[in-house]
């Protein structure tokens, strides 16, 4: 039976997914609480890992390697700084960077470190089905880099440096942690983000008023997502 790991960052991201699943177990296992569910013949493993990104490598590494999931998705929400990316859209990650690792004076780009690479890129498999999902919904997605780091970027100048360094088109606190773990794991694994800002100055406080929201939004696509890859037409890796 596929097991599918489904990460948030904070509690509100993942409400709308457990208010979907209705029945799950509750396992406390390294200082946090995981949601297992058996959902349309597969076994979800729930989780918020709360914020940044030793929190975010912490729980991933457990979902994968304690628990067994063979497929992760996170659902949350981002400050969107690309101008075309509005508050409540939709980002999938093709690729993510950490912006504040730093050891640029040592010669390395900032972004790297040694045995390591500025981008890991996700799943295009799991983005193909993203794509089929949004169709299915009417909805727009926007595929993209997204930067992680753990700062609230709410200061046009990072912002800027960001821009420059990765091209980035969204900030987050998780996402390119997780993809380190998932990529060393050999475990498919998939970010989506619903913009609740724009990084901006003004950033904490419409972060405040739109992140429930965009968290349901981006909850009930993950969700679909799961839908279908759970469906019997769908080829597990």
């Amino acid at each position: 039976m596929m097991k599918i790991a489904i990460m948030g960052a904070m509690p509100e991201e993942i409400a709308p997914i457990l208010k979907i699943v209705g029945d799950y177990k509750t396992t406390e296992y390294a200082d946090n609480t995981y949601y297992e569910a058996t959902y349309k013949g597969s076994e979800l493993v729930i989780a918020y890992s709360k914020i940044g990104k030793v929190f975010s490598t912490l729980t991933a590494t457990t979902m994968i390697e304690h628990f067994g999931c063979s497929i992760l998705l996170f659902s949350g929400v981002a400050g969107g700084i690309n101008p075309s990316l509005k508050i409540g859209d939709l980002i999938v990650a093709t690729k993510l960077s950490q912006h504040d690792l730093d050891i640029t004076a040592f010669g390395h780009p900032i972004g790297f470190v040694p045995g390591g690479s500025v981008f890991v890129e996700t799943d295009k498999e799991l983005i193909k089905i993203a794509k089929d999902v949004a169709v299915e919904l009417g909805k727009t997605v926007q595929e993209g880099i997204i930067a992680t780091g753990d700062q609230f970027v709410h200061d046009e100048a990072i912002k800027k440096k960001i821009v420059d360094n990765f091209n980035a088109d969204a900030l987050e606190m998780e996402g390119g942690s997780v993809g380190v773990v998932c990529n060393a794991l050999n475990v498919p694994f998939f970010i989506l983000r619903a913009i609740s800002d724009t990084a901006d100055t003004d950033a904490s406080f419409s972060f405040d008023e739109f992140m429930e929201s965009s968290a349901i939004i981006s909850a009930e696509f993950v969700m679909k997502m799961v839908d279908k890859i759970v469906s019997p037409s769908y080829d597990a890796k």
